[in-house]
């Protein structure tokens, strides 16, 4: 996934994800995004730049209105119950580290909305008409015809996301002149050729514009659950206008200048390629018809397939993340997710492979060098890590593997969003390290009486490079880095992990020699040890 040129004009480094639907609690799909836009984020802070992660909840439309009825609450009732005991809970829970986080029932978003949608209003961008088609409660979208699946009978359609038939509407609504916009998107697109990743994402988003756009209907009048038209209270916004709108209102436009000079245009979008046209093509021209500036970039991960079912409620493969995090545990679970899927492609997950990796990458490789290192240190040293006596070639090709490591993990993962790559670079390093050790043998030295030069050597070198393992891993898995961080005794002299930053971790010696190490709990507890616990 290529990165994208530097545009003028933003002073920090703005992620975003979708707002989800609170129509249910969050599966695996929504916690994919989620994670990745974390991990992003914490990467750039570690790089010294100033971020801001954005996330939150979509709390209008026809769907949530439903499911609220259904459970026999209003739909504002069943919103903050989803919101406060399923959503924030499992953010914090997964180690979100998120700024912000909006939800679009909240003033701050709604009147904002209102003043953009009158804007466009104001200037003819919305007229009154009427709309006959095909629509999905599920997606909240307007279908088109030729989009859809056969169903039971000939008359029955069904929608390709949830398999589910649509419905026909027949409403006077009011459109936004989105058919004006096709020529200006392409012209963007063609002088932005990044701004929507990776190429599958891009060529779809063409040939779609390519296609002609048709006027977007922007309102619905048939029931009530949304933000009301500013020039018509008959009407509610269209739920995706409204939603989309939230990467502009949490940025503090029309509220906070200052803010929203600091964070807009949004650096990523990361998206769901089922919502890909709402980011790659009907947002960038509401904001051309506004005037603002459009992100710099909308990234599309794939789907998380079970069965070779797209993962969701509706599709009953909707698996709840902490079904896994207290299997396996919290970094584990974001450790697998995109090391084992390579991000913007579908993957499928099951246990046997989160298993097999825990097991192979996890405890063996990482968990046991580290669990290997500090208990030397600890038997032949007594804590106390030792100097590099007399560092030869080995001890070189092991720093310059981790001058190497660290470029190809910091250009993956900061500016291609390549996570799978940037890990793989990362515990390829790793690996490195446990051959290093096996081919040195530091317990034969220390049965040597003049091997403890070769030993101290050997020893150092090995904890050197967990001081930046745990540096380079601490986006991915903080409670796990930081643990090493502390056996290592790198803390006193070298401050807090996460002020440290990505560009010196590579700079060989800065463990200090004394530095106390301790050999902890074990990183990954074998999985059957896990179960006993």
């Amino acid at each position: 996934m290529a990165a994208l040129e530097e545009h003028p004009g933003t002073g920090a480094y703005y992620v975003t994800t979708p707002i989800y639907y609170v129509n249910d609690r969050p599966h695996l799909g929504h916690a994919y995004t989620t994670v990745a836009g974390d991990v992003l984020t914490r990467w750039h802070r570690q790089r010294g730049e100033d971020v801001w992660y954005l996330t939150g909840t979509d709390e209008h439309g026809q769907k949530i209105l439903r499911t609220a009825e259904a459970n026999g609450v209003t739909p504002q009732q069943w919103c903050d119950q989803l919101v406060e005991e399923a959503w924030k809970p499992l953010w914090e829970h997964l180690r979100i580290a998120n700024d912000d986080f909006v939800r679009t029932t909240e003033a701050r978003h709604t009147d904002r909305v209102q003043e953009f949608v009158q804007d466009l209003y104001d200037k003819g961008e919305i007229y009154r008409g009427s709309y006959t088609g095909p629509y999905c409660v599920g997606c909240e979208e307007y279908k088109l015809p030729g989009e859809l699946l056969p169903g039971a009978t000939d008359e029955e359609k069904l929608c390709p996301v949830h398999r589910r038939p649509v419905e026909w509407l027949e409403e006077e609504n009011y459109f936004f002149r989105l058919s004006a916009y096709g020529p200006k998107l392409l012209e963007f697109y063609a002088a932005h050729p990044d701004f929507v990743q990776p190429a599958t994402a891009r060529n779809e988003v063409l040939r779609f514009v390519e296609q002609d756009l048709k006027d977007l209907s922007i309102s619905r009048s048939t029931f009530d659950w949304g933000v009301p038209l500013p020039w018509d209270d008959e009407h509610v916004l269209y739920v995706w206008v409204d939603a989309l709108q939230n990467y502009i209102t949490a940025a503090g436009h029309g509220s906070d200048p200052e803010r929203f000079a600091r964070l807009w245009p949004a650096s990523v979008h990361l998206v769901g390629k089922d919502i890909l046209r709402f980011h790659a093509v009907i947002w960038p021209a509401m904001l051309m018809a506004a005037g603002l500036p459009l992100p710099r970039r909308v990234v599309a991960n794939g789907w998380l397939m079970v069965g070779g079912e797209k993962m969701s409620k509706s599709n009953l493969t909707g698996i709840a993340p902490t079904d896994l995090t207290s299997h396996f545990g919290v970094d584990a679970y974001r450790y697998y997710f995109l090391r084992a899927i390579p991000f913007g492609t579908d993957g499928s997950f099951s246990w046997e492979d989160f298993t097999a990796r825990y097991t192979s990458e996890l405890a063996n490789d990482f968990g046991n060098l580290a669990s290997r290192v500090t208990a030397m240190v600890g038997k032949y040293f007594d804590g106390a890590l030792p100097a590099a006596i007399a560092p030869g070639p080995a001890e070189r090709a092991v720093a310059d593997a981790l001058v190497r490591a660290t470029a190809e993990a910091d250009r993956r993962i900061g500016e291609e969003l390549d996570f799978a790559g940037g890990i793989a670079a990362v515990f390829e390093f790793v690996k490195l390290v446990n051959g290093y050790l096996t081919e040195q043998e530091p317990w034969k030295a220390a049965k040597s009486p003049d091997g403890q030069d070769r030993l101290a050597t050997v020893l150092y070198t090995a904890a050197e490079a967990l001081r930046a393992t745990a540096v380079l891993l601490n986006p991915l898995m903080p409670d796990t880095a930081a643990r090493l961080w502390a056996s290592l005794g790198a803390e006193p002299a070298l401050g807090a992990l996460a002020d440290q930053p990505i560009a010196t971790v590579a700079d060989w010696g800065r463990l200090p020699a004394g530095a106390t190490v301790t050999k902890g709990e074990i990183l990954f507890p074998r999985l059957e040890e896990k179960a006993a616990l």
